[in-house]
């Protein structure tokens, strides 16, 4: 079996903090890595998850990829074990990682489309096209149920320029509805008065029975979390679309 040695501890904090330098180089590496119990295989890939789980993405990472692929870790295998932990540590980890895997397994990156952009940007899921709806809005929105229990959560992501019909929301008893940006630029807007801007981490309170509209600006996508507050015999009344040169007035 291969004999790891390091001496990376000692170069960058020998005289700083000679005490961890001598953990990193003789403890960590000299004598955990070179344990026998697990071969080096198995202990690149147990090091590469550990790493992505803390959203440690940095040279660190990238050292332990290539030490992986040196120890026989294969493209195929790095981008299994990449993708079955990012359902247990977070799709934006695996993002990252995969970004940096490309680079050692000299994959070229290919280019990505604006939508897979944009979904870097966010903590939740795009989905998919919100077609159940298309009727009601113009342009293109994207739909990902979050909770559909206690209460429905959904993430509305609308492309630039898309927008929703004014509409409102009815019920005979509480009802309502919830907007949190999570991502891009947006607007809200209720009948007769100025538009809201939105960014993240904005929040709007939408009432039973008030007309109004929301989507994303000319210039940017824009994602909301929809919240249903509970109610009795609610219902969504749909309305006329939300026309170009009142929606063009808007910066």
């Amino acid at each position: 079996m291969e004999k790891i040695t390091q001496t990376a501890g000692r170069n960058a904090l020998g005289e700083f903090a000679p005490e961890f330098a001598h953990f990193n180089d003789d403890v960590l590496f000299g004598e955990n890595w070179n344990n026998t119990d697990i071969d080096l295989k198995t202990r690149c890939i147990i090091t590469v998850v550990a790493l992505m789980s803390s959203g440690v993405i940095d040279s660190s990472l990238k050292y332990h990829l290539e030490n992986a692929k040196n120890h026989g870790v294969s493209r195929k295998e790095i981008a299994a074990i990449v993708t079955h932990v990012a359902f247990y540590a977070g799709w934006g980890k695996a993002w990252a990682v995969f970004n940096m895997a490309k680079e050692v397994w000299n994959e070229p990156c290919s280019a990505l489309t604006e939508k897979e952009k944009f979904q870097n940007t966010i903590l939740f899921p795009i989905g998919e096209p919100n077609d159940a709806f298309a009727q009601f809005f113009i342009g293109q929105s994207y739909l990902a149920p979050i909770s559909k229990e206690q209460v429905g959560i959904f993430n509305v992501t609308f492309e630039p320029k898309c927008r929703n019909n004014w509409h409102v929301h009815n019920a005979d008893k509480g009802g309502g509805q919830i907007l949190i940006c999570v991502g891009g630029r947006g607007y809200y807007q209720e009948w007769g008065k100025p538009a809201i801007e939105m960014k993240p981490g904005d929040c709007i309170n939408i009432p039973v029975g008030v007309k109004h509209w929301h989507g994303a600006a000319p210039d940017s996508w824009f994602s909301h979390l929809a919240i249903e507050v509970p109610g009795e015999n609610g219902s969504n009344e749909w309305l006329e679309p939300v026309d170009d040169e009142q929606y063009g007035s808007l910066k």
